[in-house]
C-alpha cells in the first residue's frame, strides 16, 4: 500500500515495565485504513486508545509490529526521518488545543507553514476565515472560547493540507453545542481535502459518523466494524 494517506497496522504491540514485571498496553493490533477514510478508535478509559494513536503517528515506538504510514514502514525510520514524514503528511488536533499562548490565532496557524518554508500569512488567513474566525485573527488563545480555540487548532491542522489527520478526543473539552459544530466542521474539511481521519473518542455519535470503528478492550482489538 503506497498511497500518501493510507495506514496499515500489522501485529502492533506495546509493553512497559512496571512494579509487577511487565504491563501489556496493546497486543496484536491489526487493521487497515484506506485513503480518504474516517476511522474511530473507541474503548473504555485505559484500553490503549491514546497509546495506539501515538504509535500510528510515530510519536512512540512499539514493542513489536509495524505501521505502514503513507507508504513508509514507520519504525524502520529513525526519529528524525519520522519527524520529516509527519511534517510532510500529518496534521494533529488535540483535546487540549495545544495552541501557543504567546501567538495570535493567525500566528498559530501560520506556524506549520513557516516551519515548512512555505508562504504562510494568506493561507492561514483564508483557513481561519473558513472556520469562521476571520474577525479573530489577532486574538490570543486566552481571549478565545474553547470552541474558538479548537477552531484555530483545526485550521492549523488543515492549513498544511495533510494526507492524514490524527485527532485525540477533539471535543472532549467542549460543551455539546460547540462540540457538534467542531465535528461538523472537521468532517466537512476531511471530505473536502480527502484527508484520512483517525480519531480517538468516547462519543458514540461521533464514532458512528466514521466508516470504520476500532474498538479496544484491555489493549486488544475486540470489534473492528465498518469499512475504511
Amino acid at each position: 500500500m503506497e498511497s500518501s494517506n493510507s495506514i496499515e497496522v500489522r501485529g502492533l504491540g506495546k509493553r512497559v515495565a512496571d512494579a509487577g514485571g511487565e504491563l501489556t498496553i496493546l497486543d496484536g493490533i491489526e487493521f487497515t485504513a484506506r485513503p480518504g477514510s474516517a476511522v474511530a478508535i473507541t474503548g473504555s478509559s485505559g484500553s490503549g486508545k491514546s497509546t495506539l494513536l501515538g504509535l500510528l503517528a510515530g510519536l512512540d515506538v512499539p514493542s513489536e509490529g509495524s505501521v505502514i504510514l503513507a507508504g513508509h514502514d514507520l519504525f524502520a525510520l529513525d526519529e528524525d526521518a519520522r519527524a520529516r514524514l509527519r511534517a510532510a503528511h500529518v496534521g494533529f488536533v488535540f483535546q487540549s488545543f495545544q495552541l501557543l499562548p504567546n501567538l495570535t490565532a493567525l500566528e498559530n496557524v501560520m506556524l506549520p507553514l513557516e516551519l515548512a518554508g512555505k508562504p504562510a500569512a494568506e493561507a492561514a488567513r483564508t483557513m481561519l476565515e473558513r472556520v469562521g474566525l476571520g474577525a479573530r485573527l489577532h486574538h490570543y488563545p486566552r481571549t478565545l472560547s474553547g470552541g474558538e480555540q479548537q477552531r484555530v487548532s483545526l485550521a492549523r491542522a488543515f492549513v498544511v493540507q495533510p494526507s492524514l489527520l490524527f485527532a485525540d478526543e477533539p471535543t472532549g473539552s467542549l460543551d455539546a453545542a460547540s462540540g457538534e459544530k467542531i465535528i461538523d466542521l472537521m468532517f466537512s474539511m476531511h471530505q473536502e481535502q480527502r484527508t484520512t481521519l483517525v480519531l480517538v473518542t468516547h462519543d458514540a455519535q461521533l464514532a458512528a459518523r466514521c466508516g470504520q470503528q476500532i474498538v479496544l478492550h484491555a489493549g486488544r482489538l475486540v470489534a473492528p466494524t465498518g469499512k475504511a
